[in-house]
């Protein structure tokens, strides 16, 4: 079906037009904000055709004809994301995409071009573009890069605060919380390094919060006003990994239909976040090497070599060292990518710190979940001080968020933390796979529940006990072996490890004390 005949009606004039419609699942880039999307094009059809791909969205859509009627949106810093058609009377979107550089160099502009895979395509990518689209457009395609540019947006301008007492930040954002002696050495650290333009490795275990440094040390940098993009490494293939930092030219591999500017030539002047960079593959690691020692690159199949002066943070749980003695990884990247070094230390080693991120945790989600929740009881918080927290502070957040669904009352009680951390007499040796409160209760319980509760989230909040359900059950029946886990669930190792990240799952070797005594 082309765009064309889904409307019959060319006499309504898009022009103008200003919609607000509900997009699930998206975070404003201004705190509680709707998050707003300009629309530029002088086809109306185009224009109806983006309607109807966020008619069932959370989002503030203004659709104009021409750049001059978007200027002045753009001006005035009321929009997240710019669809803009490249081909337009009187100003082009070229013209205006430089405007708009100079305007706010961090604004995602997702280009519209009836050209495909076209040298002025690529070069409106250079001016700033986060993504190109062609005519007819795909419905998907164009919510899929409205919604990664809205994340991208985000995380550009959410700002990471630094605190001791877990308060809310105000007009939304990340908090970095902790007192303790090893977390203010780590403020320190990005203080000393964030202004300099040397690259940054970023080390600690997994859910210790090596993104919200990185997205630190970018927002104090010289660079706050340009670019940030992250990546992870270990969720994605090689190929498409390859082809996510250095771009493709069309017909490189099967699939490749157009041309695709990579990250490292889009982020260039900006910072390019590499998160789990322990886990990529020999080839990318001698290419990344060349790219920091020459600022050079090629884009898969192709010949042209590209410059780009992107700066580095890179972040991994791994021990490179003893990946580098067991030639998994290359010394020299090493040495490129470890100009400077922050440790993040595991909670456990961060004393009180367990008990301000609790506070600040329980008045986020209260809040977030409207639930009437102002504390937690002597005994539950004895609990949270007896556990090791193997997932560091993305457990604790999960537990804490879990608690206040639980919760029938004011005050978190040990009833409503995971039967995880109550610890139990007689463990038998095996695989413990933490995170998942639910395991004893249907899915109608849950929702009736949450229907008691009057909680505003049951469909996200449905679909993460179910997920989280899965995927414990899962890992059990593969006594934690990702791989084996991956293969029955259908998804990749790297998919799988997120979600495991995101969900707050943990999996622990179970030792019974009898082995222990021999």
């Amino acid at each position: 079906m082309n765009s064309r005949s889904l409307y019959d009606d060319d006499t309504i004039d898009l022009a103008g037009l200003k919609r607000r419609i509900p997009f699930a699942g998206i975070i404003s880039a201004k705190g509680g904000d709707m998050p707003r999307i300009l629309a530029i094009d002088d086809d109306r059809t185009v224009l109806r055709l983006i309607e109807k791909a966020f008619e069932q969205s959370d989002v503030e859509l203004t659709a104009v004809a021409t750049a001059e009627e978007g200027l002045p949106l753009l001006v005035d810093g009321k929009v997240d994301v710019c669809l803009l058609d490249i081909m337009l009377p009187e100003m082009s979107g070229l013209e205006l995409a430089r405007k708009i550089r100079s305007i706010d160099a961090r604004l995602p502009v997702i280009f519209i071009t009836s050209m495909d895979d076209s040298d002025t395509a690529i070069e409106a990518m250079k001016l700033g573009a986060y993504e190109f689209c062609t005519k007819p457009l795909d419905i998907r395609q164009v919510q899929d890069f409205v919604e990664r540019a809205f994340n991208t947006r985000r995380l550009m301008r959410s700002p990471v605060t630094f605190g001791d007492s877990g308060e809310l930040p105000l007009g939304g954002g990340d908090q970095l919380v902790g007192k303790s002696p090893r977390m203010v050495e780590v403020y320190k650290q990005i203080g000393r390094v964030a202004a300099q333009k040397v690259p940054v490795l970023i080390r600690g275990e997994s859910g210790t919060g090596k993104e919200l440094i990185a997205r630190a040390i970018y927002q104090h940098s010289q660079r706050d006003q340009e670019c940030y993009l992250a990546v992870n490494c270990a969720a994605l293939s090689e190929t498409l990994l390859e082809s996510e930092l250095f771009g493709h030219e069309k017909g490189a591999f099967t699939g490749a239909e157009r041309r695709h500017v990579g990250k490292f030539e889009q982020c260039s002047q900006g910072t390019i976040f590499l998160d789990e960079i322990g886990d990529m593959s020999p080839l990318l690691q001698s290419k990344v090497l060349r790219l920091l020692q020459e600022q050079k690159f090629e884009r898969v199949g192709g010949t042209k070599t590209i410059d780009t002066d992107a700066r580095i943070v890179s972040a991994t749980n791994r021990n490179l060292e003893q990946m580098i003695e067991e030639n998994e990884y290359r010394l020299d990247l090493f040495h490129r990518i470890n100009a400077f070094e922050i440790h993040l230390p595991p909670l456990r080693e961060r004393g009180g710190d367990v008990d301000l991120l609790t506070s600040f945790f329980i008045r986020k989600f209260a809040r977030q979940l409207g639930k009437k929740v102002e504390g937690i009881s002597p005994e539950a918080v004895k609990l949270l001080h007896n556990y090791d927290w193997p997932g560091n502070v993305r457990e604790l957040q999960s537990v804490i968020r879990r608690s206040l669904l639980m919760a029938t009352g004011p005050v978190i009680v040990p009833e409503n933390i995971n039967a995880e951390l109550h610890r139990h007499d007689g463990a038998k040796e095996g695989v413990a796979v933490v995170g998942s409160t639910f395991s004893d209760i249907s899915v109608d319980s849950f929702v009736q529940s949450r229907i008691d509760e009057g909680s505003s989230g049951i469909y996200a909040e449905s679909l993460e006990m179910m997920e989280r359900k899965l995927l414990t059950k899962i890992l059990v029946h593969t006594s934690g072996n990702q791989s084996q886990a991956a293969e029955l669930l259908g998804i990749t190792r790297g998919s799988l490890r997120t979600k495991i990240r995101s969900l707050g799952i943990v999996i622990e070797q179970v030792v019974s004390a009898d082995q222990i005594g021999g």
